[in-house]
């Protein structure tokens, strides 16, 4: 019997807590989600919303993932989900509606606090992409190249080149 990972067609790597290298995707959205909770832990551990719902940062954390995982990254102009599955991920509140049968309400107040939560994760996660780019733009500057400009380039770490390093 096939496990259920190699069922859908995905590779499981393994990891530790303390040495967290599976593959490059997985380590990049390890690292910008610690940093967007090390930024939401740093502003404040716990708040509550207009409708009196408590997030910390446990509970919040699925929101930031989803929400990191459905947001448009600059770097490829489509989420990460589409990329990965092929297709626009179908949220948990979207099959929530509530004109379409009689729901409870505590299914409803699931519902509002579910986006709400995402709506806090997006804005959030905005806030800290902004700040850790105005972080960047500090202490970096544009290079001043131009067209047709000679400039040196190291081929230190280049491993492709066949032939003699002298030349």
């Amino acid at each position: 019997m096939e496990k259920p990972s190699q069922l859908v067609g995905e590779k499981l790597l393994f990891s530790t807590a303390y040495h967290p290298q599976t593959d490059g995707l997985a380590e990049i959205m390890i690292q910008t989600l610690e940093y967007i909770i090390r930024r939401f832990c740093a502003f404040f551990l716990e708040f509550k919303d207009s409708d009196f719902f408590t997030h910390d940062w446990c509970t919040l954390s699925p929101a930031l993932e989803l929400e990191y995982k459905t947001s448009i990254h600059s770097s490829t102009g489509k989420m990460p989900e589409i990329l990965k599955k092929g297709w626009d991920p179908r949220l948990p509140y979207d099959t929530l509606k509530e004109d379409s049968m009689d729901i409870h309400p505590t299914a409803c107040s699931s519902k509002i606090m579910l986006h709400k939560e995402r709506h806090h994760a997006n804005r959030f996660m905005q806030d800290s992409f902004k700040y850790a780019k105005e972080r960047w733009d500090k202490s970096h500057k544009p290079p001043y190249f131009k067209v047709g400009d000679l400039f040196l380039v190291s081929t230190l770490n280049f491993y492709n080149m066949k032939g003699a390093k002298k030349l």
